[in-house]
């Protein structure tokens, strides 16, 4: 069975076919094609044309003077009726049967009695003749087919070429000549469809050529972008698209070696962060339960003594805090971190990551009891403390967790608060490693629980690792956070998760 191309396809396809370049390279070719073809077709005729007219006029001229003066050297003048047409046949006898008019004074004969005449000589032409200036020559259109009329004066030919009063015209018909023209002319354009199917050919091997490069560029141009670092264009002779070619092939060498050592101090920059994390591991341990002795007998000392040995706990604990952030935050990039997933209540889960911290009175929650999906309750508790904890230091009360399964297959946390909300540039920026706000927005501290990585991270406060740590989390659940602006003011955090992990089964 055939599928069905989509309609947006379809509509992307024509398009590409009506603007590609090889469609306008083909259009181009071939009205170039067709503007010459009609240009040299337009000169050929004319020029065919004038030569034709040309020399059947220079012929009828040089035989009208000829056989004229042949026929006037034997008559009489002035003539009568009779011998004027006498005259007439005989200059017609001469010259192929042509129609000749004879003209003197107020007398005329034709050659061919049955023929119309008057339309054919023009008074203009006649005018010139009378001039006696010398044969003259005029093409006019009779009943739409071309004649040449050529007229002339008979001088005496006692030296003083007087005019003698006799005139002759001649009709010459030009049907055969604008056949010949015409049939010259349907030649030309029935060569010009070869002419155009022609280049039409050419102009689709020349666009094979030219864009079979751009083709494999743009294949390579795509790859790169889609993270090949690798792709490369065979550079082929020395023309501007090998130029080209060679020009993209460096772009990417340079690409390539730039991700590479990228990529390499990036990989430095992680081991010497888990490195360190890890070596700190040790003497925290030790500082922090001296830091603890030092506290339960804080009682005991004296007042400065008292403060600086509460100051140590507190900022030894901070300083426990960062570096099972760092830990924590080390193992995501490695792609160590993995999920202890199972069926779990969420509704339970947010209740009881609420109540450890003792946040259970200042937070209202609208939680959906039936909502049962499979995630690590652990990450989703380190979720759950950053979300309510940034909520608690930065909104206004009320802060609000909601909890809803708008779809079949996912299911929403909700933390909104009523505070100042988040600029654009911090909403930008929330889940960045190390961004904090600015520290005067604060306003109350969280006390310390305790926990996991990440917990109870707040703007302004700790390592600025809490919100990442939350986003993967969340990442690895196959989910994602969003944070925006409440309808009545103060920020909204959601968090999407889907009921089933994608790499688990239906099973």
């Amino acid at each position: 069975m055939r599928r069905p191309v989509p309609r947006r396809s379809c509509r992307r396809w024509s398009r590409r076919f009506v603007g590609g370049l090889r469609v306008r390279l083909v259009v181009t070719f071939v009205l170039v094609a067709l503007v010459s073809a009609v240009t040299a077709t337009a000169l050929a005729y004319r020029d065919a044309r004038t030569a034709v007219l040309q020399r059947t006029q220079n012929t009828a001229v040089n035989d009208v003077r000829e056989r004229v003066a042949t026929v006037a050297a034997g008559f009489d003048l002035p003539p009568d009726q009779r011998s004027l047409a006498r005259f007439a046949a005989k200059v017609s006898e001469g010259l192929g049967a042509r129609i000749v008019v004879a003209r003197h004074q107020d007398l005329s004969a034709v050659s061919d009695a049955y023929a119309d005449t008057e339309g054919r000589i023009t008074a203009e032409l006649r005018a010139a003749v009378r001039s006696g200036d010398g044969a003259r020559f005029q093409r006019v259109q009779w009943r739409g087919d071309p004649y040449l009329v050529v007229g002339t004066p008979v001088t005496y030919a006692d030296g003083d070429r007087r005019t003698s009063g006799l005139e002759v015209f001649v009709i010459t018909d030009l049907r055969a000549e604008r056949d010949d023209t015409a049939a010259l002319l349907d030649s030309v354009r029935t060569g010009t469809v070869p002419v155009v199917v022609l280049a039409a050919l050419l102009a689709l091997l020349a666009a094979g050529t030219v864009l079979r490069p751009v083709r494999k560029l743009g294949r390579a141009t795509r790859e790169l972008a889609a993270g090949d670092l690798g792709s490369r264009v065979a550079v082929r002779g020395h023309d501007e698209l090998a130029h080209l070619a060679r020009t993209f092939n460096d772009t990417a060498d340079a690409l390539q070696a730039s991700d590479a050592e990228l990529r390499a101090q990036e990989a430095k920059a992680r081991r010497f962060v888990a490195d360190v994390s890890h070596e700190l591991r040790t003497p925290l341990a030790a500082m922090t339960m001296v830091a603890t002795v030092l506290e339960e007998d804080a009682d005991q000392l004296p007042p400065d003594a008292a403060h600086a040995a509460r100051t140590v706990g507190a900022e030894t604990a901070r300083l426990s805090r960062l570096v099972e952030d760092l830990m924590e935050i080390s193992r995501f990039d490695a792609g160590a971190a993995r999920l202890n997933a199972a069926p779990t209540d969420l509704a339970d889960t947010v209740r009881a990551s609420l109540a450890l911290r003792g946040w259970t009175d200042r937070v209202t929650v609208e939680l959906r009891e039936d909502v049962r999906a499979v995630v690590d309750r652990r990450r989703i508790d380190v979720i759950v403390a950053n979300l309510v904890g940034n909520a608690l230091r930065h909104g206004a009360p009320p802060v609000t967790v909601t909890l809803a399964a708008p779809g079949g297959d996912r299911v929403t946390l909700e933390v909104a608060d009523h505070g100042p909300g988040l600029p654009p540039e911090a909403r930008e920026r929330v889940f960045d490693r190390f961004y904090k706000a600015d520290a005067a927005r604060t306003r109350s501290t969280i006390e310390d629980s305790g926990g996991g990585p990440g917990e109870g991270e707040v703007f302004g406060q700790g390592s600025g690792l809490g919100m990442a740590i939350a986003l993967e989390n969340a990442r690895l659940h196959g989910g994602t956070i969003e944070v925006g602006q409440g309808p009545e003011g103060g920020a909204v955090f959601t968090l999407r998760l889907p009921l089933r992990h994608p790499e688990e089964g239906d099973g």
